[in-house]
């Protein structure tokens, strides 16, 4: 009777010990958290920005997060196919399209920066000194052929690629197969480095380029700038777990609030003033894009 006694608490506390032990486990899965696949722009990459953030994030909430810095139009691509959990990209009209035909969920508001028009400081096309992006890009096109005035595009369906097209077509004005206009297909800080190379013109973020010229010896100038029209918007979307249920949508609405929370809301608004004087980027959560101009 004795025996039977012992045995039965012992496999009381032996079940007690397993169910520790498994919540235990539960536990540390829970704060391991999960991967989180961010499809985000080359300038929040290129800019550092990301390097900043990122490793606040997986240390306050666990999740890895795994980055792939394409232009903006590839990372919606991905967000509709349900191959990113998250966004951070910078083309309004695609986004609200994205979000309208329901891939897309909570697009929010999360900073700025603005465009800039950058080129050699022989400056051929004479576009420094323009009134207007649209002034300075006729001046490129219309410019004489022994002026070598050459004009760098991605031309890879990004943001900034968008964002060009866009100030082109307010020009009155059709690039495409003209000699003096080349698309790279690359990314921001490539086709930078391109437009360096070849003493040409380049629409660019003010973020990616500054980053950039301090690292390396980019021969550009920036040549037109200040215009509302060259606004740099940047959203935070969230893909939509209804489209696709294999997303984490968990870790993707944890990232998302991390960017617009107030913590990281102050380093994106400090980042860059200690090398450059000035921030890269602006925080807006919470604005309304009203007070943007959008």
């Amino acid at each position: 009777m004795m025996k039977q006694r012992g045995m039965r608490q012992s496999a009381a506390w032996l079940l007690a010990a397993c169910a520790i032990v498994t919540a235990s486990a539960a536990s540390a899965a829970e704060k391991k958290g999960s991967t989180v696949i961010l499809a985000t722009t080359t300038s929040t990459q290129d800019s550092g920005l990301l390097d900043v953030l990122i490793p606040t994030f997986q240390k306050e909430t666990g999740h890895f997060v795994k980055t792939i810095s394409v232009g903006s139009g590839q990372a919606m691509a991905m967000g509709r196919k349900g191959e990113a959990d998250v966004l951070l990209v910078h083309s309004p009209a695609d986004e609200q399209k994205m979000v309208a035909e329901g891939f897309g969920v909570h697009r929010r508001l999360v900073m700025h920066n603005d465009f800039i028009v950058v080129g050699p400081a022989s400056d051929p096309a004479k576009i420094k000194g323009a009134k207007s992006s649209k002034e300075a890009l006729k001046l490129i096109a219309e410019a004489k052929p022994e002026a070598k005035a050459l004009f760098l595009s991605r031309g890879d369906n990004s943001g900034t690629h968008s964002k060009e097209k866009g100030l082109w077509k307010a020009a009155g004005m059709n690039p495409e197969g003209q000699k003096w206009y080349q698309q790279t297909g690359l990314g921001m800080g490539e086709t930078l480095s391109v437009a360096s190379e070849k003493d040409g013109y380049t629409l660019t973020d003010r973020g990616t380029y500054l980053s950039l010229a301090k690292k390396k010896k980019l021969h550009l100038e920036i040549l037109v700038q200040g215009e509302p029209l060259l606004l740099n918007v940047y959203h935070v979307i969230e893909v939509n777990p209804e489209k696709w249920p294999k997303v984490n949508a968990a870790g993707a609405r944890a990232f998302a609030d991390f960017m617009l929370s107030k913590e990281t809301q102050g380093v994106i608004g400090r980042f860059g003033v200690d090398t450059f004087g000035a921030p890269l980027f602006f925080p807006d959560a919470g604005k309304k894009p009203e007070s943007l101009g959008l």
